[in-house]
C-alpha cells in the first residue's frame, strides 16, 4: 500500500473505532465509504476488510468501556446466531452484485435511523 493509501486507511480505522466506541456498533458503516474515499482500495476489497476489522473493534471496545460483565450463558445464543448469519452471508455475499449489497445495507442503515429516532 503506498503512503497515502496507508494514511487513509489509518484514518477510516480511527473513523471506524470513534463510531463503534460510541455506538456500541456500527463501525463497518463508516468503514466501508471511508476507505472507499481515502484509498484505492478496489469495492471487492473493501468490505472483506471491514468485516475482518470488525472483530478485534468491538472486542477492544468491550474490553475498555468500564463496568462492563457479560456471562457466556447471556451472549451464546448470539454469538451461534451470529456466526450462521456470517457464515450464510459469506456464502451468499460473493453470488450478489455490488450495487445490490449497497442496496440492502442502505435499506437497513434507513430502517435502523428510523427506529432510533422514532
Amino acid at each position: 500500500m503506498i503512503r497515502h493509501q496507508y494514511w487513509g486507511a489509518i484514518l477510516a480505522g480511527i473513523g471506524a473505532g470513534i463510531v463503534t466506541g460510541l455506538f456500541g456498533t456500527g463501525g463497518g458503516m463508516v468503514l466501508v465509504p471511508l476507505l472507499g474515499l481515502l484509498t484505492s482500495a478496489k469495492e471487492e476489497e473493501i468490505f472483506p476488510c471491514s468485516i475482518c476489522v470488525t472483530l478485534p473493534l468491538c472486542i477492544v471496545t468491550l474490553i475498555s468501556t468500564p463496568g462492563v460483565h457479560l456471562e457466556m450463558s447471556q451472549i451464546l445464543p448470539y454469538l451461534l446466531g451470529s456466526a450462521a448469519g456470517g457464515l450464510a452471508a459469506g456464502i451468499l455475499g460473493t453470488k450478489i452484485p455490488i450495487p445490490w449489497l449497497h442496496r440492502i445495507l442502505g435499506a437497513f442503515v434507513l430502517w435502523g435511523g428510523i427506529r432510533y429516532l422514532c
